[in-house]
């Protein structure tokens, strides 16, 4: 028995805007319960994938600490009016910005054994599923496990 992506993959997927803030993605995230989801332009074409890591990104240490090196230089020692360093800290992030580009993707009819492949190769979470380049399913690492721990012959090597 041979099952391909069209069997697995969550059909409902959650996509969200290239132009939605970072809140925005957020919010979606969260109210889906999901950690990550596809970036689709109106049309429903992929271009690209936003997760929770890509999320927390734009607010590490590394870029507060050359942010705030750039506005010390810029103030050349005068203090910043308290209004304009909130401006500068405040989130303008847009999903375009932290998502990943270019998508590892598959077709529907993807065996689930190359769909394990492409997600240990490429150390992923999640494949899109595409059908004319627009997002139609989504497989992500816990379905295989859920079709491995039901149907454990569908992974085993044809003899």
């Amino acid at each position: 028995m041979s099952l391909s992506a069209a069997s697995v993959m969550t059909r409902n997927v959650v996509t969200v805007q290239p132009d939605d803030s970072v809140m925005q993605v957020a919010q979606v995230l969260s109210a889906h319960k999901i950690s990550a989801a596809p970036v689709c332009d109106r049309s429903g074409k992929l271009l690209g994938m936003v997760s929770e890591g890509d999320l927390m990104r734009p607010f590490g240490t590394q870029r507060s600490l050359a942010r705030d090196w750039w506005l010390h230089l810029l103030a050349e020692g005068t203090e910043l009016a308290p209004a304009f360093l909130d401006y500068v800290r405040a989130d303008t992030h847009r999903a375009r910005d932290v998502m990943v580009a270019p998508v590892i993707t598959a077709s529907e009819a993807t065996s689930l054994s190359d769909l394990a492949d492409l997600l240990a190769q490429h150390r992923i979470k999640r494949v899109p599923v595409l059908r004319d380049g627009k997002v139609v399913g989504i497989v992500s690492r816990a379905d295989l496990v859920r079709t491995l721990a039901t149907k454990p012959r569908v992974f085993a090597d044809p003899a």
